[in-house]
């Protein structure tokens, strides 16, 4: 009996300190049924945004008219470049960057106007284990779209 009064208890005391379970961001109501309109519909980050805004109790709309929000992302891309070489003129470490650019609007209201986000990490570059190198680098790809999904879903739920 006494163990139902402490789950009781400690629930009231997380609800009253504003706890959340991690990865839900509760959004507006005009995020309720969205729409994300974006070129590659299956890159890592929009399905990764689709997948939060899932969690965050939002529909997603299969068009922009059964949609009383819209996301769209006009910018979504992976670029790698040289960080430094070797003696001989071979890569040593990579820098990959993850740039967004998104707006959201509500029927004819610009809710959010354009804004562009980017994320960068580096990985040092071996030849001898180019497989698990190129494996590391989807790695960091998929990380950055999660971590630009976080921001993304801060500034929707900041609406």
């Amino acid at each position: 009996m006494n163990y139902r009064v402490l789950m009781i208890a400690s629930m009231g005391l997380l609800s009253a300190c504003g706890f959340q379970l991690q990865g839900r961001t509760p959004l507006p109501k005009p995020l309720a049924v969205t729409f994300v309109q974006a070129e590659n519909q299956q890159s890592d980050f929009v399905q990764g945004l689709r997948k939060a805004l899932l969690t965050s109790g939002a529909r997603l709309a299969r068009s922009n008219d059964a949609a009383s929000g819209t996301v769209r992302v006009v910018k979504d891309e992976v670029k790698r470049s040289v960080l430094s070489v070797s003696a001989r003129n071979t890569p040593r470490e990579y820098e990959v960057t993850y740039t967004v650019r998104f707006s959201v609007s509500a029927g004819d209201k610009e809710l959010l106007p354009e804004q562009e986000v980017a994320l960068s990490r580096d990985y040092s570059f071996d030849e001898t284990a180019l497989l698990a190198k190129e494996h590391e680098e989807a790695i960091l790809r998929e990380a950055l779209a999660r971590d630009l999904v976080g921001i993304v879903m801060r500034r929707l739920a900041s609406l």
